[in-house]
Protein backbone atom coordinates (compact mmCIF):
# COMPACT_ATOMS: atom_id res chain seq x y z
CA UNK A 1 0.00 0.00 0.00
CA UNK A 2 2.79 2.42 0.80
CA UNK A 3 4.68 1.69 -2.58
CA UNK A 4 1.46 2.28 -4.29
CA UNK A 5 0.63 6.00 -2.23
CA UNK A 6 4.49 6.57 -3.17
CA UNK A 7 4.02 5.97 -6.86
CA UNK A 8 0.41 7.97 -7.09
CA UNK A 9 1.81 10.96 -4.56
CA UNK A 10 4.73 10.84 -8.02
CA UNK A 11 2.66 10.68 -10.86
CA UNK A 12 0.80 13.78 -9.35
CA UNK A 13 4.26 15.62 -8.88
CA UNK A 14 4.96 15.19 -12.43
CA UNK A 15 1.75 15.88 -13.45
CA UNK A 16 1.87 19.27 -11.67
CA UNK A 17 5.02 19.78 -13.48
CA UNK A 18 3.20 19.18 -16.63
CA UNK A 19 0.47 21.07 -16.32
CA UNK A 20 2.52 24.00 -15.13
CA UNK A 21 5.39 23.67 -17.84
CA UNK A 22 4.21 22.18 -20.73
CA UNK A 23 0.27 23.30 -21.01
CA UNK A 24 1.23 27.07 -21.05
CA UNK A 25 3.78 26.51 -23.80
CA UNK A 26 1.18 25.73 -26.18
CA UNK A 27 3.59 23.94 -28.70
CA UNK A 28 0.76 21.96 -30.57
CA UNK A 29 -0.43 18.00 -30.79
CA UNK A 30 2.84 16.27 -31.62
CA UNK A 31 4.99 18.00 -29.33
CA UNK A 32 2.83 18.42 -26.58
CA UNK A 33 2.76 14.54 -27.05
CA UNK A 34 6.26 13.98 -26.77
CA UNK A 35 6.90 16.22 -24.23
CA UNK A 36 3.88 14.52 -22.03
CA UNK A 37 6.00 11.09 -22.79
CA UNK A 38 9.19 12.51 -21.55
CA UNK A 39 7.72 13.28 -18.41
CA UNK A 40 5.53 9.72 -18.28
CA UNK A 41 9.66 8.14 -18.91
CA UNK A 42 11.45 10.35 -16.20
CA UNK A 43 8.17 9.50 -13.83
CA UNK A 44 8.80 5.51 -14.33
CA UNK A 45 12.67 4.54 -14.02
CA UNK A 46 13.06 5.53 -10.81
CA UNK A 47 10.27 2.42 -10.32
CA UNK A 48 11.18 0.34 -12.62
CA UNK A 49 14.83 0.12 -11.32
CA UNK A 50 13.78 -0.03 -7.83
CA UNK A 51 11.23 -3.21 -9.27
CA UNK A 52 14.29 -4.51 -10.50
CA UNK A 53 16.48 -4.18 -7.36
CA UNK A 54 13.78 -5.90 -5.04
CA UNK A 55 13.13 -9.04 -7.72
CA UNK A 56 16.93 -9.35 -7.44
CA UNK A 57 18.32 -8.90 -10.70
CA UNK A 58 21.08 -6.72 -11.61
CA UNK A 59 23.16 -5.71 -14.57
CA UNK A 60 24.64 -2.77 -16.26
CA UNK A 61 21.88 -1.78 -17.70
CA UNK A 62 20.14 -1.50 -14.54
CA UNK A 63 22.85 0.79 -13.29
CA UNK A 64 22.68 3.01 -16.54
CA UNK A 65 19.04 3.03 -16.07
CA UNK A 66 19.27 3.85 -12.31
CA UNK A 67 21.31 6.58 -13.35
CA UNK A 68 19.58 8.10 -15.67
CA UNK A 69 16.10 7.53 -13.53
CA UNK A 70 17.68 8.84 -10.33
CA UNK A 71 19.12 12.21 -12.15
CA UNK A 72 15.62 12.91 -13.44
CA UNK A 73 13.99 11.91 -10.42
CA UNK A 74 16.33 14.73 -8.58
CA UNK A 75 15.70 16.91 -11.82
CA UNK A 76 11.98 16.76 -11.74
CA UNK A 77 11.78 17.19 -7.47
CA UNK A 78 13.89 20.18 -7.45
CA UNK A 79 11.58 21.75 -10.58
CA UNK A 80 8.62 21.05 -8.54
CA UNK A 81 9.52 23.03 -5.55
CA UNK A 82 10.37 25.69 -7.37
CA UNK A 83 7.55 25.74 -9.56
CA UNK A 84 4.96 25.41 -6.04
CA UNK A 85 7.04 28.34 -4.17
CA UNK A 86 6.78 30.31 -7.62
CA UNK A 87 2.99 29.31 -8.02
CA UNK A 88 2.59 30.47 -3.67
CA UNK A 89 3.87 33.90 -4.31
CA UNK A 90 1.75 34.47 -7.76
CA UNK A 91 -1.16 33.09 -5.54
CA UNK A 92 -0.68 35.13 -2.78
CA UNK A 93 0.37 37.91 -4.87
CA UNK A 94 -2.70 37.99 -6.73
CA UNK A 95 -5.10 37.80 -3.61
CA UNK A 96 -3.16 40.80 -2.22
CA UNK A 97 -4.09 42.68 -5.64
CA UNK A 98 -7.71 41.46 -5.56
CA UNK A 99 -8.26 42.81 -1.74
CA UNK A 100 -6.83 45.93 -2.80
CA UNK A 101 -9.42 46.41 -5.53
CA UNK A 102 -12.13 45.54 -3.30
CA UNK A 103 -11.19 47.31 -0.52
CA UNK A 104 -10.82 50.77 -3.18
CA UNK A 105 -14.28 50.19 -4.69
CA UNK A 106 -15.79 49.77 -0.85
CA UNK A 107 -13.96 52.87 -0.09
CA UNK A 108 -14.42 55.04 -3.20
CA UNK A 109 -10.92 54.56 -4.67
CA UNK A 110 -10.90 52.46 -7.17
CA UNK A 111 -7.29 50.91 -7.71
CA UNK A 112 -7.77 50.12 -11.42
CA UNK A 113 -9.84 48.32 -14.17
CA UNK A 114 -10.28 45.00 -15.07
CA UNK A 115 -7.31 42.90 -16.54
CA UNK A 116 -6.76 43.84 -19.90
CA UNK A 117 -3.91 41.69 -20.58
CA UNK A 118 -3.18 40.06 -24.01
CA UNK A 119 -3.31 36.72 -23.91
CA UNK A 120 -0.40 36.28 -26.52
CA UNK A 121 1.89 38.68 -24.24
CA UNK A 122 0.46 36.63 -21.09
CA UNK A 123 1.42 33.14 -22.65
CA UNK A 124 5.01 34.73 -23.63
CA UNK A 125 5.39 35.92 -20.00
CA UNK A 126 4.47 33.25 -18.46
CA UNK A 127 6.91 30.42 -21.00
CA UNK A 128 9.69 33.52 -20.38
CA UNK A 129 9.50 33.10 -16.57
CA UNK A 130 9.22 28.73 -16.77
CA UNK A 131 12.49 28.95 -19.47
CA UNK A 132 14.27 30.43 -16.25
CA UNK A 133 13.04 28.24 -14.04
CA UNK A 134 14.24 25.19 -16.37
CA UNK A 135 17.69 27.02 -16.62
CA UNK A 136 17.72 27.09 -12.66
CA UNK A 137 17.01 24.11 -11.85
CA UNK A 138 19.46 22.50 -14.73
CA UNK A 139 22.36 24.57 -13.01
CA UNK A 140 20.94 23.83 -9.22
CA UNK A 141 20.99 19.70 -10.56
CA UNK A 142 24.42 20.67 -12.17
CA UNK A 143 25.85 22.43 -9.23
CA UNK A 144 23.94 19.42 -6.51
CA UNK A 145 25.92 16.43 -8.66
CA UNK A 146 29.09 17.64 -8.22
CA UNK A 147 28.22 18.14 -4.53
CA UNK A 148 27.08 14.22 -4.07
CA UNK A 149 30.44 12.83 -6.30
CA UNK A 150 32.62 14.96 -4.62
CA UNK A 151 35.08 13.58 -1.64
CA UNK A 152 33.41 13.45 1.54
CA UNK A 153 34.39 16.48 3.77
CA UNK A 154 36.69 15.37 7.03
CA UNK A 155 34.73 16.44 9.74
CA UNK A 156 36.40 16.85 12.79
CA UNK A 157 34.14 16.85 16.26
CA UNK A 158 35.93 17.42 19.78
CA UNK A 159 33.46 15.49 22.31
CA UNK A 160 33.85 16.70 26.00
CA UNK A 161 33.04 14.40 28.32
CA UNK A 162 33.05 14.50 31.98
CA UNK A 163 35.53 12.46 34.09
CA UNK A 164 36.95 11.17 31.06
CA UNK A 165 40.17 9.57 32.34
CA UNK A 166 43.66 11.01 30.54
CA UNK A 167 43.92 7.48 28.90
CA UNK A 168 41.03 7.64 27.22
CA UNK A 169 41.56 11.13 26.04
CA UNK A 170 42.03 11.92 22.56
CA UNK A 171 40.65 8.96 21.82
CA UNK A 172 39.18 9.19 17.80
CA UNK A 173 36.70 7.33 16.67
CA UNK A 174 35.71 7.44 12.59
CA UNK A 175 32.20 7.58 11.48
CA UNK A 176 30.98 6.58 8.34
CA UNK A 177 27.49 6.04 7.26
CA UNK A 178 24.30 6.25 4.81
CA UNK A 179 27.21 4.77 2.26
CA UNK A 180 24.39 3.24 0.76
CA UNK A 181 26.14 1.04 -2.28
CA UNK A 182 23.76 0.68 -5.28
CA UNK A 183 23.28 0.79 -8.72
CA UNK A 184 24.95 4.43 -8.74
CA UNK A 185 27.70 3.93 -5.80
CA UNK A 186 29.77 1.30 -6.20
CA UNK A 187 33.10 -0.58 -5.21
CA UNK A 188 35.64 2.34 -6.24
CA UNK A 189 33.80 5.04 -3.99
CA UNK A 190 33.76 2.15 -1.23
CA UNK A 191 37.59 1.59 -1.47
CA UNK A 192 38.30 5.46 -1.57
CA UNK A 193 36.14 6.06 1.54
CA UNK A 194 38.09 3.22 3.25
CA UNK A 195 41.69 4.63 2.13
CA UNK A 196 40.43 7.82 4.02
CA UNK A 197 39.71 6.29 7.03
CA UNK A 198 42.67 4.71 6.99
CA UNK A 199 44.78 7.62 6.27
CA UNK A 200 43.11 9.23 9.21
CA UNK A 201 44.59 6.57 11.65
CA UNK A 202 41.32 5.58 14.08
CA UNK A 203 41.54 4.06 17.32
CA UNK A 204 37.74 2.58 16.03
CA UNK A 205 35.73 2.73 13.43
CA UNK A 206 31.60 3.06 13.36
CA UNK A 207 29.51 2.22 10.37
CA UNK A 208 25.93 3.45 11.27
CA UNK A 209 23.93 1.83 9.23
CA UNK A 210 22.07 2.41 5.57
CA UNK A 211 25.70 0.85 3.92
CA UNK A 212 23.40 -0.48 1.31
CA UNK A 213 20.46 -0.28 -1.27
CA UNK A 214 20.19 -3.83 -2.51
CA UNK A 215 20.89 -7.75 -1.76
CA UNK A 216 24.76 -9.25 -0.61
CA UNK A 217 24.22 -11.10 -3.75
CA UNK A 218 24.46 -7.65 -5.89
CA UNK A 219 26.43 -5.71 -4.26
CA UNK A 220 28.87 -8.11 -1.91
CA UNK A 221 31.51 -7.46 -4.45
CA UNK A 222 30.88 -3.72 -3.89
CA UNK A 223 31.24 -3.45 -0.36
CA UNK A 224 34.28 -5.48 -0.03
CA UNK A 225 37.16 -3.17 0.51
CA UNK A 226 35.38 -2.28 3.84
CA UNK A 227 37.46 -5.49 5.33
CA UNK A 228 40.49 -3.17 4.67
CA UNK A 229 39.65 -1.32 7.43
CA UNK A 230 42.09 -0.50 10.01
CA UNK A 231 41.55 0.21 13.38
CA UNK A 232 42.99 -0.94 16.92
CA UNK A 233 40.32 -1.29 18.74
CA UNK A 234 38.17 -2.39 16.15
CA UNK A 235 35.06 -1.99 13.31
CA UNK A 236 31.61 -1.50 14.65
CA UNK A 237 28.27 -1.98 12.69
CA UNK A 238 24.56 -0.87 13.63
CA UNK A 239 21.51 -1.46 11.19
CA UNK A 240 19.67 1.24 9.32
CA UNK A 241 16.67 1.58 7.30
CA UNK A 242 17.70 0.44 4.45
CA UNK A 243 19.34 -3.03 5.71
CA UNK A 244 15.66 -4.18 6.53
CA UNK A 245 15.00 -3.39 2.84
CA UNK A 246 17.79 -4.93 1.66
CA UNK A 247 17.66 -8.32 3.76
CA UNK A 248 18.91 -7.07 7.07
CA UNK A 249 19.99 -11.54 8.39
CA UNK A 250 22.28 -11.81 5.41
CA UNK A 251 23.98 -8.16 5.88
CA UNK A 252 24.67 -8.64 9.60
CA UNK A 253 26.34 -11.73 8.24
CA UNK A 254 28.10 -10.33 5.89
CA UNK A 255 29.43 -7.49 7.91
CA UNK A 256 30.15 -9.56 10.33
CA UNK A 257 32.28 -11.52 7.81
CA UNK A 258 34.10 -8.55 6.71
CA UNK A 259 35.76 -8.12 9.96
CA UNK A 260 32.99 -5.63 11.91
CA UNK A 261 31.39 -6.17 15.10
CA UNK A 262 27.69 -6.10 14.88
CA UNK A 263 25.88 -4.53 17.78
CA UNK A 264 22.39 -5.59 18.19
CA UNK A 265 20.64 -3.87 21.29
CA UNK A 266 24.44 -4.95 23.16
CA UNK A 267 27.46 -3.36 24.04
CA UNK A 268 31.28 -3.78 24.31
CA UNK A 269 33.84 -2.69 26.68
CA UNK A 270 37.05 -1.43 25.48
CA UNK A 271 40.16 -0.80 27.75
CA UNK A 272 42.40 1.37 26.81
CA UNK A 273 45.10 1.64 29.78
CA UNK A 274 43.11 2.28 33.06
CA UNK A 275 40.23 4.47 30.88
CA UNK A 276 37.37 2.00 30.44
CA UNK A 277 34.81 2.81 27.42
CA UNK A 278 31.27 1.39 26.84
CA UNK A 279 30.50 0.90 23.25
CA UNK A 280 26.85 0.14 22.72
CA UNK A 281 24.69 -0.10 19.83
CA UNK A 282 20.93 -0.24 18.85
CA UNK A 283 19.48 -1.80 15.69
CA UNK A 284 17.59 0.99 13.34
CA UNK A 285 14.64 3.26 15.35
CA UNK A 286 12.07 1.10 12.87
CA UNK A 287 13.62 -2.35 13.38
CA UNK A 288 11.33 -3.80 15.41
CA UNK A 289 8.71 -3.95 12.53
CA UNK A 290 11.23 -6.54 10.89
CA UNK A 291 10.85 -8.72 13.47
CA UNK A 292 11.12 -8.80 18.06
CA UNK A 293 15.12 -9.63 17.50
CA UNK A 294 15.19 -5.80 15.96
CA UNK A 295 13.40 -3.46 18.08
CA UNK A 296 15.68 -0.87 19.01
CA UNK A 297 16.10 -0.67 22.58
CA UNK A 298 18.93 1.32 23.98
CA UNK A 299 18.05 0.08 27.83
CA UNK A 300 19.13 -3.79 26.45
CA UNK A 301 22.23 -2.36 25.05
CA UNK A 302 23.51 -1.30 28.19
CA UNK A 303 21.92 -3.91 30.55
CA UNK A 304 24.03 -5.01 33.07
CA UNK A 305 26.96 -3.13 31.94
CA UNK A 306 29.78 -2.66 34.39
CA UNK A 307 30.65 1.07 35.24
CA UNK A 308 32.81 2.88 33.04
CA UNK A 309 34.26 6.24 32.05
CA UNK A 310 32.57 6.93 29.26
CA UNK A 311 29.15 5.30 27.71
CA UNK A 312 28.59 5.81 23.77
CA UNK A 313 25.69 4.37 21.43
CA UNK A 314 25.75 3.77 17.87
CA UNK A 315 22.08 4.94 16.26
CA UNK A 316 21.03 4.97 12.47
CA UNK A 317 18.65 6.98 13.79
CA UNK A 318 18.90 10.65 15.41
CA UNK A 319 15.24 9.41 17.30
CA UNK A 320 17.42 7.09 19.36
CA UNK A 321 18.31 10.22 21.69
CA UNK A 322 15.39 10.35 23.87
CA UNK A 323 15.72 7.03 25.09
CA UNK A 324 19.53 6.90 25.22
CA UNK A 325 19.71 9.92 27.48
CA UNK A 326 17.42 8.45 29.70
CA UNK A 327 18.79 5.31 29.56
CA UNK A 328 22.07 7.06 30.74
CA UNK A 329 24.47 7.14 27.52
CA UNK A 330 26.86 10.10 27.61
CA UNK A 331 27.17 10.53 23.44
CA UNK A 332 25.16 9.18 21.10
CA UNK A 333 26.74 8.82 17.02
CA UNK A 334 24.38 9.03 14.62
CA UNK A 335 23.53 9.52 10.49
CA UNK A 336 20.13 8.84 8.83
CA UNK A 337 18.76 12.15 7.78
CA UNK A 338 22.13 12.98 5.17
CA UNK A 339 21.43 16.91 6.47
CA UNK A 340 18.47 16.74 4.55
CA UNK A 341 20.51 15.92 1.38
CA UNK A 342 18.86 18.74 -0.51
CA UNK A 343 16.27 21.27 -0.83
CA UNK A 344 13.11 20.55 -0.39
CA UNK A 345 14.32 17.70 1.52
CA UNK A 346 15.69 19.35 4.31
CA UNK A 347 12.37 20.43 6.14
CA UNK A 348 11.00 16.99 5.42
CA UNK A 349 13.91 15.72 7.42
CA UNK A 350 13.64 18.23 10.02
CA UNK A 351 10.01 17.37 10.90
CA UNK A 352 10.26 13.69 10.89
CA UNK A 353 13.92 13.85 13.15
CA UNK A 354 14.46 16.22 16.55
CA UNK A 355 18.12 16.84 14.91
CA UNK A 356 19.24 17.28 11.26
CA UNK A 357 22.91 17.42 11.56
CA UNK A 358 25.98 18.64 13.52
CA UNK A 359 26.41 18.40 17.26
CA UNK A 360 23.59 18.95 19.81
CA UNK A 361 23.11 18.14 23.56
CA UNK A 362 19.76 16.62 24.79
CA UNK A 363 18.59 15.94 28.32
CA UNK A 364 22.57 15.83 29.35
CA UNK A 365 23.58 13.48 26.20
CA UNK A 366 25.55 15.04 23.64
CA UNK A 367 24.75 13.66 20.18
CA UNK A 368 25.83 14.19 16.65
CA UNK A 369 23.82 13.49 13.33
CA UNK A 370 25.96 13.21 9.94
CA UNK A 371 25.29 14.12 6.99
CA UNK A 372 26.60 10.66 5.86
CA UNK A 373 29.05 9.73 3.51
CA UNK A 374 27.19 8.72 0.76
CA UNK A 375 23.96 9.91 -1.00
CA UNK A 376 20.52 7.68 -1.38
CA UNK A 377 18.58 8.46 -4.90
CA UNK A 378 18.94 11.21 -6.66
CA UNK A 379 23.52 11.65 -7.30
CA UNK A 380 22.38 15.73 -5.96
CA UNK A 381 23.77 17.50 -2.72
CA UNK A 382 22.95 21.00 -2.38
CA UNK A 383 23.91 22.53 0.99
CA UNK A 384 24.54 19.11 2.98
CA UNK A 385 28.17 18.13 2.14
CA UNK A 386 28.87 14.52 2.63
CA UNK A 387 31.49 13.34 5.22
CA UNK A 388 34.03 11.02 7.27
CA UNK A 389 33.24 12.41 10.90
CA UNK A 390 36.40 12.28 13.12
CA UNK A 391 34.69 11.87 16.72
CA UNK A 392 37.73 13.19 19.29
CA UNK A 393 37.13 12.12 23.21
CA UNK A 394 38.29 14.97 25.53
CA UNK A 395 38.15 15.79 28.95
CA UNK A 396 35.26 18.54 29.99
Amino acid sequence: MFILIAIFVLALMYGYIGWRIIVPADFGLPTTIILWGIVAVFWALPIVTAAFRFSGTSNGLIDVLAWIGYLGFGFFTLLFAILVVKDVILLVSTGVHRLLQVAGNLFGTPTGTADTVDPERRRVLVNSVNLGILGLTGALTGYGIYGALRDPKIVRVDVPLRNLPSDLDGFTIVQITDIHVSGTIKRPFVQEVVDTVNALQPDLVALTGDLVDGSVAQLGVDVAPLADLKAPYGSYFVTGNHEYYSGVEPWIEEVSRLGFTVLVNEHRIIDRGEGKLLLAGVTDFEGGRFGKRHVSDPHQAIANAPDCHARILLAHQPKSIFEASRAGFDYMISGHTHGGQYFPYHFLAALTQPYLSGFHTHDGTHVYVSRGTGYWGPQIRLGARSEITVHRLIQG
